[in-house]
C-alpha cells in the first residue's frame, strides 16, 4: 500500500491528473469529515476543495517524513481556519495572569452521557474556545502545534483549551443535572 502512494504521490508531483484524482478519492472523506468539525457543511466542502488545491500546487514540498495523510490534514486544517478568519475570528491573546483557575470535585463525569451529546455540546462553547479544543482533543495536535497553527502563544492555546473545557463541563452538568430530574 505505501508504494503505490509513494508512486502516486511521485505522480502528483509531476502533474498527473489521474494520479491527482485517485489521491483525491482516496482522502476526501476523510477531510472533509475533518473539515466538518471547524465549519458548516457547505464551507467544508469549499475548504476541503481549495485545501486540495494548495496541496496540489505545494506537493513539491511534501516530504515523506511525515505521512502524506498528515500533510494533507494539516493542510485542510489549515484551510478550514482561515475560513473562520476571514470570517472574523480572532483569537486574542489572553494573559494567564488573568485566570483563576477552580477545579470542582463535586462534579463525576456521568457515563450516561453519550459521545454525540459530548460532540455537540463543544459545538456549543465559544468558537475560538471550541477551535482550541478541537485542535487538542479531537486531532491529538499540542500546545506548541496549535499555537503554530493559530499564530497565538502557546500560553494562549492553553487558555483557550481551559477555557473551553470549563465551558464544556459546565454543559455537561447541566445535561447531567437535567437527566437526573
Amino acid at each position: 500500500m505505501q508504494k503505490l502512494e509513494t508512486k502516486l504521490i511521485t505522480l502528483c508531483k509531476k502533474g498527473n491528473e489521474v494520479a491527482q484524482m485517485q489521491v483525491y478519492d482516496k482522502y476526501s472523506q476523510a477531510m472533509y469529515t475533518i473539515a466538518c468539525h471547524y465549519l458548516s457543511d457547505e464551507d467544508a466542502k469549499d475548504a476541503m476543495q481549495e485545501g486540495f488545491l494548495k496541496a496540489f500546487g505545494h506537493i513539491e514540498s511534501y516530504k515523506p517524513e511525515a505521512t502524506f495523510g498528515a500533510w494533507l490534514k494539516r493542510i485542510i486544517i489549515n484551510q478550514c481556519l482561515d475560513v473562520l478568519k476571514k470570517n472574523k475570528l480572532e483569537f486574542e491573546a489572553v494573559e494567564v495572569s488573568d485566570l483563576q483557575i477552580t477545579i470542582e470535585n463535586d462534579w463525576q463525569f456521568d457515563t450516561s452521557i453519550t459521545k454525540q451529546e459530548i460532540l455537540f455540546a463543544v459545538e456549543q462553547i465559544s468558537e475560538k474556545h471550541r477551535i482550541v479544543v478541537k485542535l487538542y482533543l479531537l486531532e491529538g495536535y499540542d500546545h506548541e502545534e496549535i499555537s503554530d497553527i493559530l499564530g497565538i502563544p502557546i500560553k494562549t492555546s492553553r487558555t483557550h483549551l481551559r477555557r473551553g473545557k470549563l465551558q464544556l463541563q459546565e454543559l455537561l452538568k447541566q445535561k447531567y443535572n437535567e437527566a437526573r430530574y
